[in-house]
């Protein structure tokens, strides 16, 4: 689990899948009870005490049909770990999203939070693209697993301090290069990824965002770009073993926390 500052007041945590329960129900015990509200793409823990807890669903919606299946609708009690039907979730239906801005029920439809956590760790196949300029690493994951990937690399020299001519020369061999680096990775992108579009969940992007932007004019990615799903991978050169850490990044649960 991480935490950082969030923009606005409070703190970003992130939560792997595994602990999402454990870490509602800690926040709850904190804070003297909760109740929670579970719209497609957030569940909302508001406190007795007045803090909230927003845990962000990965691969939204988070559908009412898995809600169902886990369990009646339940706030955590401190004192005990007991649940009871306290919790709030729009009523829309099974195989449905949980509709944000119905009206909810306090009926028993099932526990958001168990919902979240099931939604979160269930396995699903996602495409993951990292772009540097220089490197780039394509792969699918079934769940954790790394299926399929491609990891390269091509040189682009760094800016140069010198002016004149000699400056003007080397830039417009370090754009070539960088374009060289583009159409590289974009090629990795297709070879990889493209065999795979029909039955991938989504595709999670990452790296630098002036190298992704680049690549993202590619017309042969557009059917992988419709599928794009937060968050963006901030990460360092793309290696394989870099590729094979992101599964932890892009499964985990972001939670913003204020109180």
């Amino acid at each position: 689990m991480t935490a950082r500052p969030a923009a606005g007041g409070g703190r970003w945590v992130t939560v792997d899948p595994e602990r999402v329960e454990r870490w509602a129900g800690g926040f709850a015990a904190r804070h003297g009870g909760a109740e929670a509200i579970a719209t497609p793409d957030l569940v909302r823990l508001t406190a007795a005490d007045g803090a909230v807890a927003e845990l962000y669903v990965p691969f939204p919606p988070l559908m009412l049909a898995e809600a169902l299946e886990q369990a009646a609708v339940r706030a955590v009690e401190p004192e005990s770990g007991a649940r009871r039907d306290l919790a709030r979730v729009a009523d829309q239906g099974a195989g449905h999203g949980v509709g944000a801005g119905t009206e909810h029920s306090e009926a028993a439809l099932g526990d958001p939070v168990a919902a979240l956590a099931a939604h979160a760790r269930r396995d699903r196949l996602v495409g993951v693209l990292l772009v540097r300029l220089g490197g780039y690493a394509a792969g699918v994951f079934d769940g954790e697993r790394l299926v399929a990937s491609k990891v390269g690399s091509r040189q682009v020299h760094g800016r140069s301090a010198a002016g004149g001519w000699s400056q003007q020369r080397f830039a417009r061999r370090r754009e070539k290069q960088s374009a060289e680096a583009l159409e590289a990775a974009a090629d990795v992108a297709a070879r990889v990824l493209l065999p795979y579009a029909a039955e991938l969940e989504a595709v999670v992007l990452g790296g630098d965002r002036r190298a992704i932007d680049g690549v993202r004019r590619d017309r042969r990615l557009a059917p992988l770009l419709a599928l794009e799903q937060p968050p963006f991978l901030t990460v360092p050169d793309p290696r394989l073993a870099v590729l094979r850490e992101t599964p932890a990044t892009f499964r985990a649960v972001r939670v913003r926390v204020v109180g």
